[in-house]
């Protein structure tokens, strides 16, 4: 029993729901004492010395003594190898056919008995002995993966039997080597020495840092090093863990220690994927592979409000009138589990929601969409309609005998579907019917670790479940950690089939590689506090690299009462996260903005003012980041992986190419040091500009976080009018800027049209140019150099600016020489 059993079994001891919990904990242990094979004596096995290789399309095979091994360039420049015959399918974290082989690339013998693979971007070199190595076309290495090792059962060696064998693969990276990734981890989003698991968990109510793991993991590692960027992806769902150790340059006897990373996994094939590049190439690599993400509506990219205890429509409609009344804007509010009847999922509690539907209406036309959760577990109740539907066709998981596994969940004793099976999936996705005629927009997922109550041990199904697996058939052990990305395909094709012409909204708490397919996530019940604040930056940025753009935190925290100065800054980093929302657990403290008082709710106005004025901006930024899986939010070495100041800069981020955000993360805060990546920077509140590379003292009052615009920057905002004005920041004499525009075209699914812009300086003038095809046309004339900060569009006047064409006002800031 750890901690956090300890904190569980507290809390539930002589509550109804804890004898229940307790319980079935105690069914879970019987099951998986029936249902799992027993471990008996294992016996290790390394690949021994290669015997033969057998050229194919990418790449080929080699044949070890003990194993074998797949290795193969596809035509992206990605590269895979798997071994024991491990292909890249079947797979939940590919989107779709696995690609192409590079046809260009060739299996050749290599120096002392070994392989190697040449292709245009990168070199497989594999030992005799089975090691692999990963090479630049210039030499350097990228990665080197030891021989791996396997523990599997000493009475068989079947090929079922080496499905659950254990393994091991120990891999070197440079010294000067940073790891970020994972999945959403709380410390990061560098990831220093330490172990981390892969095993999506729900952490009990709340975290902070030190809290590992929580609900989305994944066995993702971006690296960067002086030597480039890759990113490796062990494609395996089963329980594991990562070992981390970063190197050490000079360390010793004057020799570098290498980076080390060791994955340790339960079972499941060893197979692997590695990308390399640029930051940007290697995120547009990773969507090619694993899919693009999904659009959000527009509306998604403005800000929300939620709680877990509205308890009425009557508080919903107050809360929406509070906002209105103080000119606040708002997008939508999002109804927790206590609007359903008795927990039950797809249900209303008709007596505190009379008129849903109705409500719904009425907030629609006023700007604002309602949002669901939608909880996993189904009560096992004769009468229920979901469950009776759902019994009727062998919907749910269930056990090594064929009955049904019972958890306890909010609504008490619950089943789970199977959300591994796609017949499955296409009845739950039909459920969603009664979302929409609520009055819905989109849902939340929730709970979809899975989560069952406990008071001891692991908070979830057992392990013997049974799943589907889309029809191969298999356990928990497997399908854990993807349960949550199976139930938010189930939901996002469901909406797709139910409104074919809106872009479904939807957000999951947990989730695997791939889930960014189907909308996005948020951190889950972060704890109250600074330290709570900066892991809802770490998470975003980490999930971020693992492919998942779109997210955000509870901002104020899930539990307790933020102090007026804690919730302001938390706002304010919200404000430049792509989901902005509030929430707060059920007797939690209000997160209302005019709850703290006068100076907070004007500061957190001119936030949320801000979000608005930039939502062309987020606008753009969700088309690219389906386009080229770039993240909204980068880490400030994003665009300079060699600048090694940067790795390890974590209280800041990019947003986008344009913009730099240093959220305040410590209380007590009216100034702080930023780090800059190269290049001339302004600060957007009092235009002064400041040199990268190097670190600079800016102002940070409880007003406003520093936020700073690259130079040439060309920024699309909402003007004063409220209509599409592009914000040009001079570039520096002698330099160039640019920026790209996607215009919402509303929440359907338009093709986007990215236009692209140039600016530089002529004289005392900033010009900017639209490029079609490759060339300029239409320029835009901007004020002079080194005028007033903000001059009005189209004035003429310094500061100010005109579009000849495609007509959209230009606003000219900062300048000097």
């Amino acid at each position: 029993m750890d901690g956090h059993d300890l904190v569980r079994s507290m809390k539930m001891v002589g509550t109804a729901q804890g004898l229940r919990a307790a319980r079935a904990a105690w069914r879970r242990r019987r099951t998986d004492a029936r249902g799992l094979p027993a471990r008996g004596a294992e016996r290790a096995r390394v690949p021994g010395s290669v015997t033969g290789a057998e050229p194919l399309p990418g790449g080929g095979v080699l044949r070890f003594a003990r194993s074998s091994l797949r290795v193969c360039v596809t035509v992206g420049g990605a590269v895979f190898w798997g071994w024991d015959g491990a292909a890249p399918g079947p797979s939940y974290a590919l989107d779709g056919a696995t690609p192409e082989p590079d046809p260009r690339a060739l299996l050749e013998p290599d120096k002392d008995g070994g392989w190697r693979v040449v292709a245009e971007r990168l070199t497989v070199e594999v030992s005799r002995h089975g090691g692999i190595e990963v090479r630049t076309p210039g030499g350097v290495v990228l990665r080197r993966e030891l021989p791996p090792r396997w523990w599997e059962c000493a009475a068989s060696g079947s090929a079922a039997d080496r499905g659950a064998a254990r393994w091991v693969q120990r891999s070197e990276v440079p010294a000067d080597a940073r790891f970020f990734g994972l999945g959403g981890r709380a410390d990061g989003p560098r990831l220093r020495d330490g172990s981390y698991r892969l095993w999506n968990t729900d952490p009990g109510g709340r975290f902070g840092p030190g809290d590992d793991p929580l609900y989305i993991t994944m066995p993702v590692q971006l690296v960067v090093s002086d030597a480039g960027t890759h990113l490796a992806f062990y494609d395996n769902s089963w329980d594991g863990r990562v070992v981390l150790r970063e190197g050490e340059e000079g360390a010793g006897s004057g020799h570098d220690r290498p980076g080390l990373s060791e994955v340790r996994m339960d079972g499941g094939p060893l197979r692997c994927w590695v990308v390399t590049g640029t930051p940007a190439r290697v995120l547009q690599g990773w969507t090619a592979l694993t899919g693009a993400p999904a659009l959000p509506p527009s509306w998604a990219l403005g800000p929300q409000h939620a709680r877990w205890g509205f308890g009425s429509e009557r508080e919903v409609r107050r809360i929406v009138a509070g906002y209105r009344e103080r000119g606040l804007p708002l997008s939508a509010v999002h109804l927790d589990i206590d609007h359903f009847d008795g927990h039950r999922v797809f249900t209303v509690d008709r007596e505190r929601f009379p008129s849903l539907p109705a409500t719904a209406d009425e907030l629609r036309k006023d700007g604002v969409r309602l949002v669901s959760i939608v909880d996993p577990a189904v009560k096992a109740e004769p009468g229920n309609a979901v469950y009776d539907s759902g019994s009727a066709i062998g919907a749910f998981v269930r056990d090594d005998r064929g009955r049904e596994v019972e958890g306890v969940v909010w609504p008490g004793e619950c089943v789970f579907p199977d959300f591994t099976d796609p017949s499955v999936r296409e009845w739950w996705g039909r459920l969603y019917r009664e979302r929409l005629a609520q009055g819905f927009s989109g849902v939340w997922h929730d709970m979809n670790e899975p989560v069952a109550f406990t008071p001891l041990g692991d908070p979830t199904l057992p392990r013997s479940a049974r799943h589907a697996l889309e029809g191969r058939g298999g356990d928990h052990r497997e399908a854990h950690n993807v349960y949550g990305l199976a139930m938010a395909r189930a939901g996002y094709e469901g909406l797709r089939r139910l409104r074919p012409d809106e872009r479904p909204f939807l957000f999951s708490r947990s989730g695997w590689a791939g889930m960014q397919r189907y909308g996005g996530t948020w951190s889950g019940d972060v704890a109250t506090g600074w330290p709570g604040l900066r892991a809802s930056l770490a998470l975003v940025l980490g999930l971020g690299l693992c492919g998942v753009p779109y997210s955000g935190p509870d901002v104020g925290g899930f539990d307790g009462s933020p102090s007026p100065e804690l919730y302001t800054r938390w706002f304010q980093l919200g404000a430049h996260l792509p989901l902005f929302r509030t929430h707060a657990a059920v007797g939690a403290g209000r997160r209302e903005p005019w709850e703290f008082g006068p100076e907070v709710l004007a500061h957190a106005k001119a936030a949320l003012d801000e979000r608005e004025r930039l939502r062309p901006y987020f606008v753009t930024l969700a088309h690219l980041a389906r386009l080229t899986g770039a993240p909204y939010a980068r880490p400030v070495w994003w665009g300079s992986p060699d600048e090694r100041a940067l790795r390890d800069c974590e209280d800041a981020f990019l947003l986008g190419d344009a913009l730099l955000v240093a959220p305040v993360l410590e209380a007590g805060t009216d100034r702080r040091a930023v780090r800059l990546p190269r290049g001339r920077w302004y600060d957007t509140a009092t235009g002064e500009a400041y040199e990268g590379p190097g670190q600079v003292l800016v102002d940070a009052p409880l007003s406003r976080i520093p936020v700073l615009a690259r130079a040439g920057a060309v920024i699309p905002v909402h003007g004063d009018d409220g209509g599409l004005e592009l914000e040009v920041w001079a570039p520096a004499v002698g330099r160039t800027g640019s920026g790209l525009l996607v215009r919402d075209a509303g929440d359907g699914w338009e093709q986007a049209q990215v236009e692209r812009f140039t600016s530089r300086v002529e004289g005392d003038r900033v010009v900017v140019e639209r490029l079609v095809d490759g060339g300029a046309n239409g320029a835009v004339t901007g004020g002079g150099v080194g005028g007033p900060v903000g001059g009005a569009a189209g004035t003429g006047g310094a500061g100010a600016g005109r579009a000849v064409d495609p007509g959209i006002p230009v606003r000219v800031r900062g300048g000097g020489a």
